[in-house]
């Protein structure tokens, strides 16, 4: 799918200029931190997440002590993200294969990421752009809701999602683009209720009248 370079400048240059200063919302003071963070925040709010983070890695920093965390104590503390059996277990074989194969660093690659329990391609673009400065596509419901409605991509996998857009975006805006998008799908380009009505995108935008 091929959009005319004169709509994605368009595209860029309106999500640039509403949201100049763009940064992942979860709160983290280290790479390991943020993984885990983004391992929580799947199907979950990122201010819940937040809250949970404080609890969580004032008791548990880091991989050595999430390492040796009881699993139960983990799911007691995650309990309110969702899905938390599923994300404890993730989370405590994460710190513990970080130990065994990283010296307890987080890996600054992507393959290597996504090698790790509870990674998949977008918990890893996350924590490589946000963490280590890398250019990278983030895909969550937001990003894959809001090309498609732009006419950005007709796909409905992320991860085809991800590559056709890193065909057509320059990559000095990809990390920015990603974050921008998911601002926007907060404040106006809803799941449900999009504002159409004041989307400074509605001229270029699929959904255009059908709603």
């Amino acid at each position: 799918m091929r959009l005319s370079v004169q709509k994605i400048k368009i595209i860029l240059k309106t999500l640039r200029d509403r949201y100049p200063v763009v940064k992942t919302q979860l709160e983290h003071e280290t790479p390991f931190q943020l993984l885990v963070a983004t391992i929580m925040s799947a199907q979950c709010t990122d201010n819940q997440v937040n809250k949970v983070s404080k609890k969580l890695f004032k008791k548990y920093p880091d991989p050595e002590s999430l390492g040796k965390a009881p699993l139960n104590d983990i799911k007691r503390i995650i309990y309110s993200t969702g899905f938390y059996n599923n994300k404890a277990k993730n989370i405590k074989a994460c710190s513990l294969t970080l130990i065994r194969d990283h010296k307890a660093i987080v890996p600054e690659d992507i393959n290597k990421l996504v090698a790790l329990p509870g990674v998949g391609r977008k918990t890893a673009n996350v924590v490589l752009s946000a963490a280590f400065g890398h250019e990278t596509i983030v895909v969550d419901t937001h990003v894959l809701r809001i090309t498609r409605r732009l006419g950005l991509t007709d796909k409905q996998d992320p991860v085809k999602v991800e590559f056709e857009l890193m065909e057509m975006i320059p990559k000095a805006s990809w990390s920015d683009l990603s974050l921008q998008l998911i601002y926007f799908g907060r404040e106006i380009c809803d799941a449900k209720k999009p504002c159409c009505q004041i989307c400074p995108l509605y001229k270029v935008c699929l959904i255009k009248g059908k709603e």
